[in-house]
């Protein structure tokens, strides 16, 4: 299963995607920016909201640069069996590639 999207691939592909922000507390603090339609979850707390992702559809999940939080999000994710990616750079990435962000 793949772990990652491309932000150029993603953004032909949105459609029909979950879309997941999981950005640290302090990170989405400081920041008004978000995908739209993106859900925000706390990654410390995963273990309290794994299982109530949609279980038959895409998730595409995304933190601030694409690193250590997004890639321990996927890990679990898709140990679940889920179909779990994250954006390649992250919010920063998506936003570079001419991605579209809403303000909080």
């Amino acid at each position: 299963m793949e772990r990652s999207i491309k932000p150029e691939t993603l953004k032909t592909e949105l459609t029909g995607k979950f879309i997941l922000d999981v950005r640290r507390t302090d990170d989405l603090a400081i920041s008004s920016e978000q995908l739209a339609g993106a859900n925000w979850k706390d990654p410390a707390q995963i273990a309290d909201w794994a299982d109530s992702l949609p279980k038959d559809g895409d998730i595409v999940l995304y933190c601030v640069r694409g690193g250590g939080v997004s890639n321990s999000v996927v890990d679990v994710l898709q140990a679940q069996g889920l179909n779990a990616r994250f954006i390649e750079g992250g919010i920063e990435g998506w936003k570079a590639a001419g991605g579209v962000v809403l303000g909080k």
